[in-house]
């Protein structure tokens, strides 16, 4: 089983890329963000750790964290933040191991994919065989992001700007994929990567 790391800025399409992905080849997708949802439920490894940091302004009326409140404390307080990083990040990742441990076990995927903004970072290149970027200019990306999920402008250039640069995740990533627009060109390189559907 090849283990693959797909990472790119935000808006740059990683989705798209990893649903076309899943529908043609036998595979096991793992996101660093779902599986952080996971962690943050309650009675999992980093609900107490959070709510301790934080405080129970971050719960809803269910005890449960909101994502949204969390986000809106920690955005624009760079202490809040790495803190938060701190705790959550090093369970992610052995979330993922531990996911990666079970598929190898199964033996039944041909590739297991690993999706992360923070991948570079985290030092995940120590656990793929390769890593993929999937680059969008930036001006295409503002324009999904406006579109997709409401981002005004200003939002879009402050997660950019904490963000990799174009030079750093190409020194880092073995393959890029680009996603300006045409799905089809997209999903051609994906076939020209990895062959044609399994």
């Amino acid at each position: 089983m090849k283990i693959i790391g797909i990472t790119g800025g935000v808006g740059a399409g990683k989705t798209q890329v990893l649903s076309y992905i899943s529908e043609h080849y036998k595979c096991r997708i793992i996101r660093a963000d779902e599986a952080a949802h996971v962690l943050y439920g309650k009675g999992q490894e980093c609900h107490e750790k959070l709510v301790a940091l934080l405080g129970e302004r971050i719960l809803d009326q269910d005890g449960a964290i909101d994502r949204r409140k969390m986000a809106e404390l920690i955005f624009q307080n760079q202490s809040l933040l790495e803190q938060v990083n701190a705790i959550v990040h090093p369970a992610v990742k052995n979330y993922i191991l531990a996911q990666l441990a079970y598929e190898q076990e199964k033996n039944e995927a041909d590739y297991f994919f690993i999706e992360a903004a923070l991948l570079i970072e985290e030092h995940y290149d120590e656990i793929v065989d390769e890593l993929w970027y999937i680059h969008c200019d930036a001006a295409v990306r503002s324009r999904r992001l406006a579109k997709s999920r409401q981002y005004s402008m200003q939002k879009t250039q402050d997660i950019m700007k904490g963000q990799l640069s174009e030079e750093e995740f190409r020194r880092h990533c073995q393959r890029v994929i680009m996603n300006n627009g045409d799905l089809q060109e997209t999903y051609q390189q994906i076939k020209d990567i990895m062959g044609d559907k399994v």
